[in-house]
């Protein structure tokens, strides 16, 4: 698949103004791209992606707990226990109780641990691989027209993501489930990444980019959607 012209026909139809972003997960780390250099957070490196730096990571460039548990880096059951039994979050204003946690962590998707050891980031005017996940940032009103071009011929809707960190709600939830989500992000990417308060993010799975983009082309013909 040519996701490069994808990539142009999509932000020709959208106008967007931040670079979508390729996530792939490897078994193998790749010989053909960078190595990220140093420890950074799983959403930082979304955010180097979106600014047009293409690499890979492994665990050992992953500063965050979270995103190497939830992109499946390292099992949480290797991390201390108050790492495990959510403790940690509290003094941050995440949860009010262990209990809490627990709960919360119930519903959020992870990839399973001891099967990747890569993860590749890239803008999507570099991709010249088979991505997993296309990660967007954009204002309210593309995220709609996003959502309605998933419906449009299939009449299958999104997974709202809730308040789950961006490692879970927009990388292994599209991944694990397949299907188009959507949310605002989470308090600690939000804090980490430079985008808008008013921008909200939109994660697809690779293989439903092309349905999408052709329905969003077929959609600017038709009353609600035409261009003013």
């Amino acid at each position: 698949m040519d996701y490069k012209k994808l990539r142009g026909k999509l932000n020709e139809l959208l106008k967007l103004e931040n670079e979508p972003v390729a996530i792939k997960w490897s078994v193998d780390e790749p010989k053909n791209i960078e190595k990220a250099e140093g420890k950074s957070k799983f959403c930082m490196k979304l955010e180097k992606a979106m600014k047009g730096e293409m690499f890979y990571s492994t665990l050992e460039e992953e500063q965050c707990i979270g995103g190497a548990k939830n992109s499946g880096l390292k099992d949480l059951r290797e991390y201390p226990a108050d790492v495990q039994s959510g403790l940690f979050m509290l003094p941050k204003g995440l949860y009010k109780n262990v209990p809490a946690v627990q709960r919360s962590r119930e519903n959020e998707r992870y990839i399973h641990p001891g099967i990747f050891n890569a993860i590749i980031f890239a803008p999507l005017d570099k991709v010249e691989f088979e991505p997993d996940v296309i990660f967007i940032v954009c204002n309210a009103k593309q995220g709609m027209e996003i959502l309605h071009a998933n419906t449009y011929d299939s009449g299958v809707h999104g997974i709202g993501a809730d308040a789950f960190p961006v490692c879970s709600s927009m990388a292994a939830t599209p991944y694990m489930t397949g299907k188009v989500t959507y949310g605002f992000g989470d308090a600690g990417s939000r804090q980490n990444m430079d985008i808008n308060p008013e921008e909200i993010m939109v994660s697809i799975p690779a293989n439903e980019l092309s349905r999408i983009v052709s329905n969003l082309g077929e959609m600017r013909t038709k009353r609600f959607f035409k261009e003013e």
